[in-house]
């Protein structure tokens, strides 16, 4: 079986039930229901066209980049621009700051698909969403990705985010989402991001992982650490994380083409702390 991700590398072949994460690129367990799913959605697409070729399955340091991952090339029943077009020309408005132009896109590629089925992988409106102020919104998006991938870390984090700005009051929020029991994000970066958000861990236990890690963890810890101290209405130190996240080594140099770093940047400049 082969299946795919809406960002960066993923054609993977499945031997061993393991997922590549859209966002880290590293492995880690996803049930066989994510599995008959992600098969059955691409039953969607394979016959009208094959999917398009060169990944870099293999290069597990660089995360979510410049290129849009491998998109079915299908037209809409419109006639208008295929999905894989329109989510990279999206992208693309987002790493500008245009905010409400990259989520007008993104809903383009959603209609654009029949049946839908491309919405629980549009993790990249939900984000659009957030910098947007609709938390709602992006709550909805990144709950439909749960239900797709409910082991996907992320994409719980970003919906504690959201919901954590609907409901200051109500921190961690009630409604949060969690892993299924039992499981766990075998990378120690994310796994330490999401006690965060769940109210589980600490700041310092975020910042001593992101400090003994690799370049790429060391941007994570700050940008993820930038995110949950917003969501706690905590902007000076936000500010700080968010900004020293921006001038990581990573963030400069090789994973400058990551979406996340660009988030970073388009954070800082929304903010006005650019």
């Amino acid at each position: 079986i082969q299946y795919y991700c809406i960002d960066h590398r993923l054609l993977k072949n499945i031997n061993n039930v393991q997922h590549t994460s859209p966002r880290t690129g590293m492995f880690h367990q996803v049930s066989t229901m994510t599995v008959l799913r992600l098969a059955a959605f691409l039953a969607t697409f394979l016959s009208a066209e094959s999917l398009l070729h060169g990944r870099h399955a293999n290069q597990p340091a660089v995360r979510r980049t410049s290129s849009v991952a491998p998109l079915p090339m299908v037209a809409s029943p419109t006639g208008s621009e295929n999905p894989r077009r329109l989510v990279s020309y999206g992208m693309q408005a987002f790493r500008e700051g245009k905010i409400q132009k990259s989520i007008d896109l993104f809903n383009q590629a959603d209609e654009g698909v029949p049946d839908g089925s491309l919405r629980p992988f549009l993790w990249q409106r939900g984000i659009s969403y957030y910098y947007k102020d609709d938390f709602s919104k992006g709550s909805e998006q990144f709950r439909y990705d749960v239900k797709v991938n409910p082991l996907d870390v992320e994409e719980i984090v970003w919906d504690i985010a959201c919901l954590s700005r609907l409901q200051p009051d109500a921190v961690p929020p009630p409604t949060m989402m969690s892993l299924p029991k039992g499981k766990q994000d075998r990378r120690k970066i994310m796994s330490t991001v999401y006690s965060l958000f769940r109210g589980e861990a600490n700041e310092h236990d975020l910042a001593v992982a992101g400090h003994g890690g690799n370049i790429s963890d060391e941007f994570y810890s700050l940008y993820y650490l930038g995110l949950f101290c917003e969501s706690r209405g905590e902007t000076a130190k936000s500010a700080s994380y968010m900004k020293a996240a921006v001038g990581t080594s990573y963030a400069t140099g090789v994973g400058a083409g990551d979406y996340m770093t660009s988030c970073a940047r388009v954070h800082c400049e929304l903010r006005g702390w650019a």
